[in-house]
């Protein structure tokens, strides 16, 4: 046990974010989204939801700024009705943790093909759609 780090951080993730270099990227990937398939480095957190994950992770980790979006939430699928409300609480996470930091929707299959090029991703129980989140890593400074 550490003093300060948040406990749904699990070792293996706190050494994948302490691996990660500027410009690196992390998927926060929903419980929909096929993880196992498509990662270089898989992390599995099943028992937690995004919202505290992402939460602990901006605690710790600086986002680029050296690019305009460094958060990148996947895009509803053009023609689906439903709105992803859970989008709106990462928004307040990101404000509250990193300022201003830009924010972009991505479609469904570029999304796809950034995870595939992530450093790593982290398959959680988040239950809510269109719930899945990039992440590019900053300097540390």
């Amino acid at each position: 046990m550490l003093i300060g780090i948040p406990s749904v951080l699990s070792p293996e993730l706190l050494k994948i974010l302490m691996e990660m270099g500027h410009g690196d990227e992390i998927v926060l990937a929903d419980g929909n989204f096929p993880s196992a398939s498509m990662a270089k480095r898989l992390v599995r957190l099943d028992g937690h939801g995004i919202p505290a994950i992402l939460d602990a992770i901006l605690n710790l980790f600086p986002l680029d700024g050296y690019v305009d979006k460094p958060v990148a939430f996947m895009a509803v699928t053009p023609g689906d009705p439903y709105v992803p409300v859970i989008q709106k609480e990462y928004r307040e996470i990101v404000k509250t943790r990193a300022g201003d930091a830009g924010i972009e929707e991505v479609g469904r299959f570029d999304f796809y093909d950034r995870a595939k090029q992530a450093y790593a991703i982290v398959a959680t129980g988040e239950g809510a759609r269109y719930a899945n989140v990039i992440l590019k890593k900053g300097v540390v400074v």
